[in-house]
C-alpha cells in the first residue's frame, strides 16, 4: 500500500473515531484480528449443540474467529456501538401485563441492520477519501463475525455473563457493528471485566438458558425460540415464555450496569405505536397482509407470519382466561399451517383449563355468598 507511508495512522485513527461519532455512533474502537483465544470456547459451544438449529453457526467453522479468512487482506476491525434505549422505557412494564404482547426493545423500531450498515458504509467512504487504497467491508450481525469478542478487544466493553457486551457508562442497550479494513491502524486496549460475583442474569432467565457464566444454550433461549427456530416450541418451555412473542430482555433488564444506560438520539429506534403495548388479541388477529404492512422496515418481518402466529398462540395460552382469545384461536385454526395449529391446540387447552378453574372458583364463591346470606357454616 504505497499511500500508507504518506499518512499519519494515529491522526487517521483519531479522525475515524471523530467521523464515527459524527455519524451517530456513541463509541468507536479498533481491534486487531487475533481471536484465537476464542476458538476453543466456540468449538466447545458448537460441540455441545448449544446453537440448536442454527446450522450457519457450524457451517462456517472457525472462520468466525479468523477475520482475515472471511475478508482476505483484513488487518484491523473497527468496532462501533449505537444506543437504542428510547426516552420512554415503559416497555418493561409490559411483562407485568400478560394480555399484552412483549416485544424485545431492539425490535420495536426500524431494523438496526439497515441503520448501522448504512452508517458504517459512510464511515468506510470517508476513510477511502482520506486514503484511496483502503479496502473495507461492513458487517452488522449478518455474517460469521464474533462481534462481542471484537468489541471486547476494541475497548467497547466486556462480555457479560449473559454473553452480551457491557459498558460501564452505557450498560448493554446498544447495537454493535464492524468495519473490516486493510489498514494497520493502532489498536485500542480492552477494558476490565466488571461483572464480579453478580449472577442476576443467570437467575432471572425465564428458561434457564444461561447454563453457566458466559455460556448460553440457545435451544432454551426465548430469543432463539421466537426468532431463529422454525420448529415447534418445546411444550416444557412454553409456560416460561409468558407473553414474550419476539425476543426477550430479562437478562438486560435485571443487569445493574443498565442503570447507567444512555438514551438513544436515533428516532429510527423509537417504538412504533402499531407494535408497542398492543394486546395479544389485537396482534393475533392481524392478517398476513397487515403483518407485512405493520412490520415493513422492522427486524420482526424476517421471522414471517407463520412464526408470528405461532409465538402469539403460545402467549395466548399463557394469558389469563379470555373468551375473545378462545374465539380468535378457534377461528385461526386451519388458516396458516400445521405448525401454527399445533400451538393453537396447546393454547386452547390452556385457556379451557383456566376456564374450568375459573368456573370452579365462581361456584365456590357463589356457595360462600349463599352460606353467608343464610347464616350457615362456610363449608356447608
Amino acid at each position: 500500500m504505497s499511500a500508507i507511508n504518506s499518512i499519519d495512522l494515529v491522526e487517521l485513527t483519531n479522525n475515524i473515531k471523530a467521523w464515527g461519532v459524527a455519524l451517530g455512533f456513541q463509541q468507536v474502537g479498533i481491534s486487531d484480528i487475533d481471536l484465537h483465544q476464542h476458538e476453543a470456547h466456540l468449538q466447545a459451544w458448537l460441540d455441545a449443540g448449544y446453537h440448536g438449529d442454527m446450522a450457519f453457526m457450524e457451517s462456517h467453522g472457525m472462520k468466525r474467529a479468523r477475520p482475515d479468512e472471511l475478508v482476505p487482506g483484513t488487518l484491523r476491525v473497527i468496532s462501533v456501538r449505537m444506543n437504542y434505549l428510547p426516552p420512554d422505557a415503559s416497555f418493561a412494564k409490559h411483562l407485568n401485563s400478560p394480555d399484552i404482547g412483549y416485544i424485545s426493545r431492539y425490535a420495536l423500531g426500524r431494523d438496526y441492520h439497515k441503520v448501522l450498515r448504512k452508517r458504517l458504509k459512510q464511515l468506510g467512504e470517508k476513510i477511502t477519501n482520506a486514503l484511496s487504497d483502503t479496502q473495507y467491508r461492513p458487517f452488522v450481525d449478518s455474517a460469521p463475525v464474533l462481534e462481542h469478542a471484537i468489541a471486547e478487544k476494541a475497548g467497547i466493553g466486556w462480555t457479560g455473563k449473559h454473553s452480551l457486551t457491557l459498558n460501564k457508562d452505557a450498560g448493554s442497550w446498544f447495537f454493535l457493528g464492524e468495519l473490516f479494513i486493510n489498514l494497520p491502524l493502532p489498536v485500542d486496549t480492552p477494558v476490565e471485566e466488571n461483572c464480579g460475583t453478580c449472577t442476576a442474569c443467570l437467575t432471572i432467565c425465564p428458561t434457564n438458558a444461561i447454563v453457566a457464566p458466559y455460556k448460553v444454550d440457545a435451544r432454551r433461549c426465548i430469543s432463539y425460540l421466537t426468532i431463529e427456530s422454525d420448529s415447534d416450541i418445546p411444550e416444557a418451555l412454553r409456560p416460561s415464555m409468558g407473553n414474550r412473542i419476539y425476543g426477550c430482555d430479562d437478562c438486560q433488564l435485571i443487569c445493574p450496569w443498565n442503570r447507567f444506560s444512555d438514551i438513544t438520539t436515533e428516532e429510527d429506534f423509537h417504538p412504533r405505536q402499531v407494535l408497542h403495548g398492543k394486546s395479544l388479541n389485537t396482534l393475533f388477529s392481524w392478517s398476513e397482509e397487515t403483518f407485512l404492512a405493520n412490520t415493513e422496515g422492522s427486524p420482526i418481518r424476517r421471522i414471517g407470519y407463520e412464526k408470528w402466529q405461532r409465538n402469539i398462540a403460545v402467549a395466548l395460552g399463557n394469558a389469563p382466561f379470555n373468551e375473545m382469545s378462545i374465539q380468535l384461536l378457534t377461528q385461526r385454526r386451519g388458516m396458516v399451517s400445521d405448525l401454527v395449529d399445533r400451538h393453537i391446540d396447546w393454547a386452547l387447552a390452556q385457556q379451557q383449563a383456566k376456564a374450568s378453574s375459573e368456573t370452579d372458583a365462581t361456584r365456590q364463591q357463589k356457595r360462600l355468598i349463599r352460606a353467608i346470606e343464610k347464616g350457615l357454616p362456610r363449608d356447608a
